[in-house]
């Protein structure tokens, strides 16, 4: 299985990335320059974290219109995977792929730190490495993951069951709680929390491995 990593200026988690996929799960892993369009070599597109394009205007608004973006909007739409994180889940919902937006935190501060999560959906390949309603803790670090939508589309995620994650304590005064969601067929998700930085056990957890690792055993065995 083959990951490409999208790098856009001020991107700051691509190497972290790059870490678990092409260093702990041994898989390849190409680094995907935000002007590159071609991208059909690969299986599983990553939107890293970081402060693409210095966030100005919105975070992710700019990033959205970056050549790839059309390329990773296409790979989705052909079912294949895509995975937004932090500052990458703020552009794949800048660009259409998820619903909903990630504004300023609550108390309008930065927040860094670990946080308690609750898994609501491990019928995903993205997820089935862990058990239902499984307890994880992930690292966020972000000004901006607060997640709105409207009551419209709050009901829409609820009622679909496309969200993923959500924070047992919620830092940010995100709606319903959600941390993570992904669209109706599954194959594209958007997290706040950085799974990639609870992937090695030498760094004290791996609760975000399971995503990484779950995604990777599916596809391999075929089912």
């Amino acid at each position: 299985m083959k990951f490409g990593i999208v790098v856009f200026p001020g991107s700051n988690c691509d190497r972290d990335v790059a870490y678990v996929t092409r260093d702990i799960l041994n898989q390849p892993t190409r680094m995907v320059w935000h002007q590159d369009t071609d991208i059909s070599d690969i299986d599983v597109i990553i939107l890293p974290g970081g402060f693409s394009y210095g966030d100005y205007l919105r975070c992710g608004a700019i990033a959205r219109f970056s050549p790839v973006m059309s390329s990773v909007i296409a790979h989705a739409q052909q079912g294949k995977f895509v995975l937004g994180i932090c500052n990458g889940f703020q552009v794949l919902t800048e660009a259409g792929l998820l619903l909903g937006a990630l504004i300023k935190n609550r108390d309008l501060h930065f927040i860094c730190d670990r946080v308690p999560l609750k898994v609501e959906r491990n019928d995903l390949l993205w997820t089935q490495g862990y058990q239902s309603d499984e307890n994880i803790v992930l690292p966020v670090a972000h000004g901006e993951g607060r997640f709105y939508a409207d009551e419209s589309t709050l009901a829409q995620l609820e009622d679909n069951n496309q969200v993923v994650f959500r924070y047992r304590e919620n830092p940010n005064g995100s709606l319903r709680d959600i941390a993570g969601i992904c669209n109706r067929d599954g194959n594209v998700l958007g997290m706040m929390p950085h799974p990639e930085r609870a992937a090695d056990a030498m760094l004290g957890s791996t609760d975000g491995l399971k995503l990484f690792g779950g995604l990777l055993e599916k596809v391999l065995v075929g089912v």
